[in-house]
């Protein structure tokens, strides 16, 4: 690790702290391109590790991975009037195939061959619903082809002016799911599975709460029927889009000629969906539950899970805590646990400490002379707390801390949710809650996207959804929460990122 610097206080400024942990942590670096990041090993681990766990439940509900062109023609984007007006001010293009040189010296050294112009320019990937309909359009032919459950990992470019490291990036890594099926229920029950299975990664992995629910029709996926999306508060009370899933109807089978025989031997458009989440979930685990020591990572997804600081002031010593670090490392990593031995001899222990805890890692053990001959270690939890442990049992132990402290997380991550909801929210109490401390605000709506603008514009709230049964309040709102006509749904806002 780099020399290291303060990290800015939350309180003080939490956008400087949040790029504070992520530098400290070495999770990612600003890119000389303008607007992209490089994710650093640590950080890429981080995401090695969401991929893991969501792949094998993507697999466990019958998807299966595929990988689609980076490169879409620009024509495939013109056939979805609602997606192409959504994704406008977003996409780059590629014109040319190639450069010439000029002679000249400098950046006039090169330029645009003009006689490589395309005949079609090619937009770099967005989100790829274009692409994979028309290639479902050749693969589907009769019912017997359905249900296709398709996703694929790749990278996005979106066009983006402001950005922050993890949360908006021009270029990013996600997962994008794209079914095709026979019936718009079946779709329907696609769409909501998936949200589900996003809601059980980042409650059981992240350590995320989440509510779930619909997006209202202004708020909504371009080309959707319906979006439905999972929003997690982060500690400066705003909230996160953390992933979305969409009931695609038949806008884009339309659009792509994507038929199917029935069995009835007539033919019908299907019904598609598309779900995914990106890089952003890596921003939302820092704001979840780091503090200013710098990144807390729930053990699951620690790229280290434990790491051992041996101590000694003499080479006897050294031997001697070392040799015992060695065979506490072996008994862990044979139990399944990421850990790593830390036997660098230009480091104090403090230092190490230091390290260890920016890094995130959850339980470290120190082992000295003393600990040795008393047939004991001493953990130190990332969250707080030191305790003697003995060496018998001890990835036994280890792996219940872990689990003390994944569940820890989460319900503080929960319980400090609860504590910055309202309900029943009244327009007073609402534009109040707005300015400070902010968080998710429980009221009723009236569905009017004019009603929703207006809002926007005077709070800079937004509806982040229409929540499902599940997180609604006990009494359904009758009136909305901002001009008084009658509320068609309780909805939940909040400042987002």
């Amino acid at each position: 690790m780099a020399q290291a610097q303060k990290i800015t206080p939350r309180a003080k400024d939490f956008s400087e702290w949040y790029n504070d942990v992520i530098m400290q942590a070495e999770l990612a670096d600003y890119s000389p391109v303008r607007g992209c990041m490089v994710i650093r090993p640590h950080g890429y681990r981080v995401w090695e590790l969401m991929q893991g766990a969501l792949d094998a439940m993507f697999k466990a509900t019958g998807h299966q991975n595929a990988y689609f062109p980076l490169f879409i023609p620009q024509s495939f984007l013109a056939k979805e009037a609602e997606h192409v007006e959504g994704f406008a001010k977003e996409v780059a293009l590629v014109t040319h195939t190639r450069l010439r040189a000029t002679g000249r010296e400098g950046a006039a050294a090169i330029e645009v061959d003009p006689e490589s112009k395309l005949e079609e320019p090619l937009v770099v990937r967005p989100t790829s619903e274009t692409i994979i309909y028309a290639m479902f359009a050749k693969w589907i032919q009769s019912y017997r082809d359905l249900p296709l459950l398709i996703n694929q990992w790749c990278n996005i470019v979106r066009w983006e002016f402001r950005t922050r490291l993890f949360l908006r990036t021009t270029e990013f890594l996600w997962q994008e799911g794209h079914t095709a099926h026979a019936t718009e229920a079946e779709a329907e029950a696609e769409a909501r599975q998936m949200l589900g299975v996003y809601r059980k990664f980042q409650e059981d992995w992240m350590a995320m709460p989440v509510i779930t629910g619909r997006k209202t029709e202004s708020e909504k996926f371009a080309g959707a029927l319906r979006t439905y999306a999972l929003e997690a508060l982060m500690q400066d009370n705003k909230s996160l889009q953390a992933g979305t899933s969409h009931n695609l109807g038949q806008n884009f089978a339309k659009a792509f000629n994507l038929q199917y025989q029935t069995t009835a031997g007539g033919l019908e458009y299907a019904w598609n969906t598309s779900w995914g989440v990106s890089t952003r979930m890596i921003g939302g685990l820092v704001m979840t539950h780091s503090d200013d020591n710098g990144l807390v990572c729930p053990p699951r997804l620690a790229p280290v899970q434990v790491a051992i600081v041996p101590i000694w002031k003499s080479e006897e010593e050294r031997g001697r805590v070392s040799g015992v670090g060695g065979q506490v490392k072996a008994e862990l990593a044979q139990a399944g646990i990421r850990v790593e031995l830390d036997l660098r001899e230009n480091m104090k222990p403090g230092a190490k400490y230091f390290e260890w805890e920016a890094k995130g890692v959850p339980l470290r053990l120190e082992i000295g002379p003393r600990d040795v001959a008393a047939g004991q270690v001493m953990t130190a939890r990332r969250t707080g707390g030191k305790a003697p442990a003995p060496l018998d049992w001890l990835a036994r132990s280890a792996a219940l801390a872990l689990d003390e402290i994944q569940a820890s997380l989460f319900k503080a991550a929960k319980d400090r949710r609860e504590a910055h909801s309202i309900r029943g929210v009244t327009k007073p109490q609402f534009i109040e809650f707005m300015k400070q401390p902010g968080g998710f605000a429980y009221g009723g709506f009236c569905g009017s996207p004019d009603c929703e603008a207006e809002i926007k514009q005077a709070t800079a709230a937004t509806v982040r959804v229409l929540p499902d049964p599940e997180f609604r309040s006990p009494e359904t709102p009758k009136l909305c929460m901002w001009c008084g006509k009658p509320s068609v749904a309780e909805a939940v806002w909040a400042q987002a990122y």
